[in-house]
């Protein structure tokens, strides 16, 4: 036990948390299946190994931002067959990103987009991207207080950093001239050096009419679309599959019983 005792210490001042933390298991699991020596120390290095993994996804998870961690397993493609599965799964291997293309998910309102966007998002994180989520009206609202305090270019800068920038709810409603400029300046940008992932209950064809000045409208969705994925979502809604069940009514009495 002193033994071991010092080998704790050693391992906790190398800062070797994953394998302090399996130590015991990994001895006994030496014992119980007559591990040799070098065995016994890859199963200690691997749990190391995998601790700093699961630690640095942790850490680009939290930067990301999502409203909530969905992943590609969690969602029932059974549920609704119109859902291109076999595609979205090619788009999960994230060479979209390396190839700095871009992801449309459009269609109406609760057939997942969100979901799908967010469960990509965390599959680039898991590839050791860095990726950030926000709400488009959140992100226009931001760049706005900026222009308002004077660091509207430093809070731009924050949108241009990530390898994927997912805009979710692109296109609810038309857009002021200033938000089509920052619009096109965040898409002209990040085309360059990035890739994107928006989701959008319009479609991209109607998006044009959205923006008060045409030529900034051509210009900013041209360079978008000629290097974008378009997934047409539609089908039943995924949302009534993640309803909780609702209680059953009693049954009536019968009369005068």
């Amino acid at each position: 036990m002193t033994d071991i005792h010092h080998l704790e210490v050693k391992l906790k001042s190398l800062k070797l948390s994953g394998m302090l933390d399996t130590l015991d298991l990994r001895i006994n699991q030496a014992q119980r299946e007559s591990l040799g020596f070098i065995q016994f120390l890859e199963f200690l290095l691997e749990d190391e190994v995998q601790r700093r993994v699961n630690k640095k996804l942790a850490a680009r998870v939290k930067k990301a931002r999502f409203e909530e961690q969905k992943t590609l397993e969690e969602f029932n493609f059974s549920f609704n067959p119109k859902i291109p599965a076999q595609y979205i799964n090619d788009m999960a291997t994230c060479q979209f990103i390396e190839r700095k293309e871009s992801i449309v998910l459009c269609g109406q309102v609760g057939v997942g987009k969100t979901h799908l966007a967010q469960a990509l998002g965390h599959q680039a994180c898991r590839m050791g991207y860095k990726v950030l989520f926000t709400k488009s009206s959140r992100f226009l609202s931001d760049i706005g207080g900026g222009r308002a305090d004077g660091t509207r270019d430093e809070r731009m800068r924050l949108y241009l950093k990530p390898d994927l920038l997912i805009l979710d709810d692109f296109a609810l409603k038309e857009f002021s001239t200033l938000q089509a400029e920052d619009l096109y300046e965040l898409i002209d940008e990040h085309c360059r050096k990035g890739s994107l992932v928006i989701t959008s209950n319009r479609a991209p064809e109607d998006w044009y009419a959205l923006f008060p000045n045409p030529v900034i409208a051509e210009s900013a969705l041209d360079r978008l679309m000629s290097r974008a994925h378009i997934i047409t979502l539609s089908g039943k809604s995924y949302r009534s599959l993640l309803r909780p069940a609702q209680p059953q009514p009693l049954a009536k009495e019968v009369a005068n019983m």
